[in-house]
């Protein structure tokens, strides 16, 4: 027994997986852009989209080199009235998950609204910089 060699097991059907395997990454991966995968769309997309764009009128981002995006309240108003509108559309229509997501972030959007708009934030904007 000591003179028996072990018995190599080719299984020839890893080398297909594998190509298989590699064709269907390459095809994911084709469509996928530079940012990688795209999620797919959905209704929570749509809110989320229209809620960044709302968030940067509030002048709630910065720009790559670290300065604050200056502050764009139009714009700001018409995505959360865009946002406000698809409530409307799609009321009884919604999951929970989604009726949930799109109250809190109406919620969330109309607080920073106020709050960009009041007095004590235009007074804040005319102080110079120190």
């Amino acid at each position: 027994m000591a003179d028996e060699e072990p018995k190599i097991i080719v299984d020839s059907d890893w080398k297909q997986e594998a190509q298989q395997e590699k064709e269907r990454l390459s095809d994911e991966t084709a469509d996928a852009g530079p940012g990688g995968p795209l999620p797919d769309a959905s209704f929570l997309e749509i809110v989320n989209l229209l809620a960044m764009q709302a968030v940067i009128g509030l002048g709630g981002m910065r720009m790559p080199d670290g300065r604050e995006m200056p502050a764009d309240i139009n714009t700001a108003k018409h995505n959360i009235d865009l946002i406000e509108i698809l409530k409307e559309k799609t009321a009884g229509q919604l999951d929970d998950t989604e009726q949930k997501v799109l109250d809190a972030t109406l919620h969330e959007l109309h607080l920073g609204f106020v709050q960009a708009t009041s007095p004590a934030a235009a007074e804040s904007e005319n102080e110079p910089s120190t």
